[in-house]
């Protein structure tokens, strides 16, 4: 039983990781690093950023070889209109299916697809065809991110792992960002745009291969409300967006960052070739040192592991970001053109990765996916907003009145929020990660959302070295313990009857039929285990009937398991006596 001081019989909890620790970049790769499914999906994540920047590249090249500098603004476009429209679509319709089948079939369609791209350049198909076969691209780009931010937390075994996770795939967006333009060049200046779409594919058919041991990695769909009829549509995540003013909020200023994207990769160009009188190379310059700036900011990230106020250091990311942006309004020579875009590319992943984070911890769990298919789809539309808009304002007032604006977007978003934008941190108390291993557990996976979530606020963490007794036979039950990551043993009268691991429970038997404790339960190695007292877990099973079948059938269950052990100890001495 617990002890008072929150320790274990037979041994402490395990002590937190310390403040200095999170903050460690060395701390944040073993985070992820050792929690095998969150590595297998982060390296799939390498795969997908590297292609979507190599395959962009790629069309922009051959676009321009077309028709010049119109033509590649109007196909850019083109396809960033069905990608913004079909991301919520594809969010909503893919909620309703496992998140480790529907991040695999992403993989899958961008490998097919890239490989039909790749086939249309290399047999010199009419620009038309090829410009009609790279919406496939496009649009299953779109997947990955609202897939895998709705599926990590499902996967992450605490909250710390969740933030470390959000970190790492910002730190890895951000070297694709600085390298995959980089290798898209030299594989244009040997070879073609037929070849960048070939490795592309190549490289997301690696990325299947990565996630595809987690396709049965599936959280359980969580029961509707009744009358919640536009729960199971799109229309849920519009409902939930406009009614939460804190995800409102969120959902603007991260989409509203698309705009300023979009804008900034148009004015690259202009300002290399007309403020600073150099070649085109020089565009690709300042863009490399908006994605460095991203890479050095993995230090600033990195501390946010751990963190539980996150609207501070999203707001100061905001300033600096506009700030930069100021900056460049005052055309600085090249230098200080390096060094302000370089600041704002790291403003620019501080600010997304604090938003994304604050984003799961307000949105709703079983919205999660459709809200970011959401997000996805206002960053697309961003994206092409930003394009058109840039060339506008460079006509009207010159580059330096397109950066002033373009720098003042986000300000403005954010003013409009006003005080809320700070206080966002007392709303964002959504506990996903426990949510999600709830939802994976068929005990509670008939719960309606609110029910879910308040059982999950409910829960109490603990750290258990292994060869800890956490229950004894024949003591008093007054709690329900959930695996989140290790290994224990049911044993019942010195013999090991089962083993429980991530996404099981024990100790209802105790619970549901008033009796003693049937089994001693102790870990095998280091555990950590989440606690629901008595009350909590008999309020949750018996107020909902599903629930309420699923607990009896399992405690009977594990009941009759005891039994037959009990009657084959039974024949074994009686064996035994008769020899």
């Amino acid at each position: 039983m617990p002890d008072d001081d929150g320790g274990v019989n037979g041994g402490s909890a395990v002590e937190p990781a310390s403040p200095t620790r999170r903050s460690s970049l060395l701390y944040v790769f073993r985070v992820v690093a050792g929690n095998r499914q969150l590595r297998r999906v982060e390296l799939a994540f390498a795969t997908f950023n590297c292609g979507e920047w190599a395959s962009w590249i790629a069309m922009l090249v051959y676009a321009y070889a077309q028709g010049g500098v119109t033509e590649t603004g109007i196909v850019a476009t083109v396809l960033l209109i069905p990608a913004a429209a079909f991301a919520p679509v594809i969010a909503a319709v893919g909620d309703r299916y496992p998140p480790g089948k529907l991040l695999l079939a992403g993989y899958v369609a961008q490998a097919l697809t890239c490989a039909a791209v790749g086939v249309a350049l290399f047999v010199d198909a009419p620009p038309l065809v090829v410009y009609a076969l790279l919406v496939g691209p496009s649009v299953s780009f779109t997947m990955t991110r609202p897939t895998q931010s709705a599926f990590a937390p499902s996967l992450a075994r605490a909250p710390e792992e969740l933030t470390a996770t959000n970190v790492a795939s910002g730190w890895i967006e951000s070297v694709s960002t600085l390298a995959a333009p980089a290798l898209a060049g030299v594989v244009l200046a040997v070879g073609s745009e037929g070849m960048v779409f070939a490795l592309v594919a190549a490289g997301c058919l690696l990325g299947a291969v990565l996630v595809m041991p987690l396709r049965n990695v599936t959280p359980a769909t969580p029961a509707a409300e009744p009358g919640s009829e536009d729960e199971t549509r799109l229309g849920g995540s519009l409902s939930f967006v406009r009614s939460d003013p804190q995800a409102a909020i969120l959902v603007l200023l991260l989409g509203a960052q698309g705009i300023a994207i979009g804008a900034l990769d148009v004015l690259s160009v202009e300002l290399a070739q007309g403020v600073l009188q150099r070649g085109g190379d020089w565009a690709g310059y300042l863009t490399a040192a908006f994605g460095a700036g991203s890479v050095v900011a993995v230090v600033v990230t990195a501390r946010l592991v751990g963190m539980t106020r996150l609207a501070l250091p999203l707001v100061l990311a905001l300033a600096v970001w506009s700030v930069a942006f100021m900056g460049l309004a005052t055309l600085p020579a090249a230098l200080g053109a390096l060094v302000l875009l370089a600041v704002a590319g790291g403003a620019r992943m501080t600010f997304d990765v604090a938003g994304r984070t604050l984003l799961q911890r307000v949105a709703r769990p079983d919205l999660l996916a459709r809200v970011f298919g959401l997000l996805e789809g206002l960053l697309m539309a961003g994206l092409a907003v930003g394009s058109l808009l840039a060339p506008l304002l460079v006509a009207l007032g010159g580059v330096s009145l397109a950066f002033v604006c373009v720098g003042a977007i986000l300000p403005l978003v954010a003013l409009a929020a006003g005080r809320r934008l700070l206080d966002i941190d007392r709303h964002a108390t959504v506990p996903v990660v426990e949510v999600a291993l709830l939802r994976s557990m068929p005990l509670f996976a008939p719960l309606p959302p609110p029910a879910l979530e308040s059982l999950a606020r409910a829960l109490s963490p603990l750290s258990v070295p292994a060869g800890v007794d956490v229950i004894r036979e024949g003591d008093e039950g007054d709690r329900f313990y959930v695996i989140a990551d290790g290994e224990v043993e049911i044993v019942h009268d010195g013999l090991v009857a089962a083993t429980r691991r991530r996404g099981e429970g024990f100790g209802e038997i105790a619970l549901i039929y008033d009796v003693p404790r049937t089994a001693t339960v102790k870990t095998t190695r280091d555990t950590q285990l989440y606690s629901l007292e008595r009350e909590a877990f008999l309020l949750a099973v018996t107020g909902h009937a599903t629930a309420q079948r699923a607990a009896h059938d399992l405690a009977a269950a594990r009941l009759e398991e005891l039994r037959a052990m009990d009657k084959a100890a039974s024949v074994d001495d009686t064996t035994m006596s008769r020899r």
